[in-house]
């Protein structure tokens, strides 16, 4: 923990601004997760009760789900330019 003393940038040990490329990896994430893991699920269930259309709910309950965490993290909200950014302090009156 010695080595992240500084918090606005100076041994943090993450490059400044992969924001972006960081959020882009968890909406990929939990997208793909979510429909690996509920096609899954799908699967298993369609083989067990002998059906055919389950693994595609699965699918789609896996996008859904991803999507919901995705939007529940924030992270597809744009983001504002603060103070330390470059942008105009926010007017809080």
């Amino acid at each position: 923990m010695a080595d992240r003393e500084d918090p606005t940038g100076g041994a943090s040990g993450a490059p400044e601004g992969d924001g972006g490329y960081n959020s882009g990896m968890a909406v990929f994430s939990y997208v793909i997760g979510g429909i690996v893991v509920w096609s899954l699920i799908g699967w298993g269930l369609d083989n067990l009760l002998k059906t055919r259309w389950l693994v595609l709910a699965g699918a789609l309950v896996g996008i859904a789900g991803g999507i919901y965490l995705t939007m529940k993290h924030g992270l597809l909200a744009p983001r504002r330019k603060g103070p330390a950014d470059g942008g105009a302090p926010e007017d809080d009156s």
